[in-house]
């Protein structure tokens, strides 16, 4: 105990008694200053225990963001690899021509790759007769289309797209059909 923290009992009274009420009021000034600093200090420790908190959260959602980043940098340099497999399944006439159990294996080693990335929140996006969504889809070629249904749908997938979660990492590229205008004459 310091100098200051304790209660003297200098005051006396003119036989030389400490009067017992200022004692009493000094021990409550005393008791009221240790409380008051008692609750700045709880108060302080409140304030650093929840901005502790609040930074591991920070962190917690600064390392999401940084495993999704990864992801998609990652998936973005395999989707080169899924379009060397789209890219020999599509030439079918070389396809036909190699061995059977070879295309098997071939065909099982991607779509285990499909897979994989699935598991990780990547999809195919192949809007095949979907209504052309600009937000989605790479238009490449309008089409002429005879019904009016087919107006703004894509008729063709020139290559598919693919999504990490909700995110479009490559837009599928696409025709898109045109029923046109009211023409002239009509």
């Amino acid at each position: 105990m310091n100098e200051e923290d304790e209660v003297k009992f200098e005051d006396s009274n003119d036989e030389g008694e400490v009067s017992q009420g200022d004692t009493i009021k000094k021990l409550r000034a005393k008791l009221k200053e240790a409380e008051a600093k008692a609750q700045e200090y709880l108060t302080g420790w409140q304030k650093e225990r929840a901005e502790g908190v609040n930074l591991r959260k920070r962190m917690e959602e600064e390392k999401k963001e940084f495993a999704k980043f990864a992801k998609e940098d990652i998936t973005t340099e395999l989707i080169s690899v899924l379009d060397s497999f789209e890219s020999a399944f599509k030439n079918k006439e070389a396809w036909e021509k190699v061995d059977k159990n070879w295309r098997q294996g071939v065909e099982y080693i991607h779509s285990q790759l499909i897979n994989v990335l699935g598991n990780h929140g990547v999809s195919v996006v192949s809007p095949l007769g979907e209504k052309f969504d600009s937000q989605r889809d790479e238009a490449i070629e309008t089409v002429p289309v005879e019904d009016e249904a087919d107006d703004h749908k894509i008729i063709e997938v020139l290559s598919v797209g693919y999504k990490l979660q909700n995110k479009i990492i490559r837009a599928p590229k696409v025709k898109v059909g045109d029923f046109g205008t009211t023409k002239i004459g009509q």
